[in-house]
């Protein structure tokens, strides 16, 4: 679509050329990558590559590193009851907080009635003295936080968390699909046991996902059982093109990370300096450290769903929170969670950028709501 602004990056990103490549050339092979053949270990080669990629981006070690359909498929596959680290008692219950994404509030395979969740603060972070509470004098937990919410942007305190989890002889598990590839992060340095990662929210493709196994990680069940495929934890043969797409994307993501995180920091204050020129605009979390790249905001009496209609007439995409709600018209979970009521929490709009946004870009879509506020928001 020609003249058009793409800013719904956190829903999904385009696919980077090297992705494209290096899928196309994976399209090319016909080997099995199970097969002992040549063909198959031509195929068994590209997921190795890719594998390897994803560990060394995360800290991890190859081996411990499950390619998925996706990321709603790799938090349903981590959020599994019986893993325990060494010699610690395997976890029987989850521990969410209120803001996760729906593929972890519905709890994977823990029971309805092994499932509690936290609440978060104003600033949409977890709160860490009831986590304690919840932790304390119980038996084990697995406790699963997203590093990076997909709305606010709001990281975090993964660190602090797992202090709290493994002095309660739980374990952590990190949701980092909005982080990874925007910030740089390491699986040990923040704690956690398991990570998940999705390719197409860093420009692979659609389909792709992993879950990220620390060192010692042990009662991880498959969740789809048949052949030994990825070392028995995940049957299915290897998605080998959308694999080496992900394995692609990855290595252009961190070759680029520092200085894309700073470039996308300098837009988002542009942008949002931009937007506060508006009388009564809020812009969620905006108190805590956030993604470099997320923004979302609203103003009393601002409808989501018509926001998102004038941009894109306007010629700007943008989205009213989570993709994965698309098509259905309610208020925000995750605001309501912050504290913010109904009339505010269906008013937000969220703004996400990505390595190709620039300045014009930004521009384009302030003017976009010069031009709407004042018919959007008339009494």
């Amino acid at each position: 679509m020609p003249d058009r602004v793409y800013l719904d990056w956190n829903a999904t990103t385009p696919l980077r050329p090297q992705a494209r490549d290096a899928m196309a050339a994976a399209w090319d092979l016909a080997g099995n990558p199970s097969s002992v053949h040549a063909e198959g270990r031509q195929a068994r080669k590209l997921v190795e590559e890719a594998r390897a990629r994803v560990a060394s981006a995360v800290g991890a070690l190859p081996r411990n590193v499950v390619f998925t359909s996706g990321g709603t498929e790799a938090n349903a596959l981590a959020l599994t009851p019986g893993l325990r680290r060494g010699s610690h008692p395997s976890a029987e219950r989850l521990v969410v907080s209120a803001i996760e994404h729906a593929s972890v509030l519905v709890g994977g395979r823990f029971a309805p009635e092994a499932i509690e969740i936290v609440g978060v603060t104003r600033s949409g972070l977890v709160d860490l003295s009831r986590l304690r509470a919840v932790l304390d004098n119980s038996p084990p937990a697995l406790v699963s936080l997203m590093f990076a919410n997909n709305e606010t942007g709001a990281l975090q305190p993964v660190a602090e968390a797992s202090e709290i989890v493994h002095a309660a002889g739980g374990l952590l598990h990190i949701d980092a699909i909005q982080a990874f590839g925007k910030i740089s992060f390491d699986i040990n340095a923040m704690g956690a046991d398991l990570v998940t990662l999705s390719a197409h929210k860093i420009g692979g493709p659609k389909g792709v996902g992993a879950v990220v196994l620390a060192e010692g990680v042990l009662g991880f069940e498959p969740l789809l059982r048949g052949g030994g495929q990825e070392l028995g934890r995940r049957a299915g043969t290897e998605n080998v093109a959308g694999i080496a797409g992900f394995g692609a994307a990855v290595q252009a993501a961190m070759a680029g990370l520092d200085s894309g995180a700073i470039r996308l920091e300098n837009l988002q204050n542009r942008l949002e300096n931009g937007l506060r020129d508006t009388p009564e605009m809020i812009i969620f979390a905006d108190d805590t450290p956030r993604l470099p790249n997320t923004t979302l905001f609203t103003v009393p009496g601002l409808k989501a769903e018509t926001a998102v209609i004038g941009f894109d007439l306007a010629g700007v995409a943008v989205s009213s929170g989570s993709a994965c709600s698309s098509g259905k018209v309610q208020p925000s979970h995750v605001l309501e969670a912050m504290g913010f009521g109904p009339e505010l929490a269906q008013g937000a709009v969220r703004l996400s950028l990505g390595w190709s946004t620039s300045e014009a870009d930004v521009d384009r879509c302030l003017e976009a709501w010069r031009k709407l506020e004042g018919t959007l928001l008339k009494v």
